[in-house]
């Protein structure tokens, strides 16, 4: 074999592996894009159950405190907000809304030992916290994969791909602000 088909097949070599490594990391951002919008799904599932549950709750606790209207609407007006949401941004803010307007139901419920004693909002109160321990998950699990997609993107040579077709965007990271990570660090425990 002369000189020039040596040269000629390791040329083709290195162009196919150049292919190959573009096509895989070209299809490890799709992945990963994918696996944040699975997250992301997930998190909107159990915000929407959540929301479901609200009314519910409302109207049990309505039963026993008629006169705490402002409280109703404030859980309303925040549990709309939470279905509303187009965005991670808007969502974080939706749920900072809902927290503060189930801190002040539970709060509420604490004033009415019948309350606290109803079967029914022992079940709902239940469900709520199994449906926020949901959310907390799916918002780690969404987290994680926005982290391993934005370091995908800005790392060497899925970015220069990236650069190249453009479709891969940052993603925002569902957060809590740094003043409401103290008080949800320093919450009372509250049992009915």
């Amino acid at each position: 074999m002369s000189t020039g088909g040596i040269i000629a097949i390791v040329v083709v070599v290195v162009i196919v592996l150049l292919i190959a490594m573009v096509i895989g990391a070209y299809n490890s951002l799709v992945k990963l894009d994918e696996r944040v919008n699975e997250a992301w799904s997930d998190i909107t599932v159990q915000l929407k159950y959540r929301a479901d549950l609200i009314p519910n709750v409302v109207e049990t606790v309505k039963g026993y405190a008629k006169h705490e209207k402002e409280t109703f609407e404030m859980v309303t007006e925040a549990r709309s907000a939470t279905m509303g949401a187009k965005t991670v941004k808007q969502a974080a803010e939706a749920e900072k809304e809902m927290q503060g307007a189930l801190g002040k139901i539970f709060a509420i419920a604490e004033a009415y030992p019948e309350l606290k004693a109803n079967e029914n909002f022992v079940k709902l109160q239940s469900q709520l916290q199994d449906v926020e321990d949901k959310i907390q998950a799916a918002r780690r699990f969404y987290n994680a994969g926005a982290k391993e997609l934005n370091t995908k993107i800005k790392t060497f040579p899925t970015n220069v791909i990236n650069n190249l077709v453009g479709h891969f965007k940052k993603r925002d990271y569902f957060e809590v602000e740094e003043s409401e990570k103290a008080k949800i660090k320093d919450a009372p425990e509250v049992k009915f």
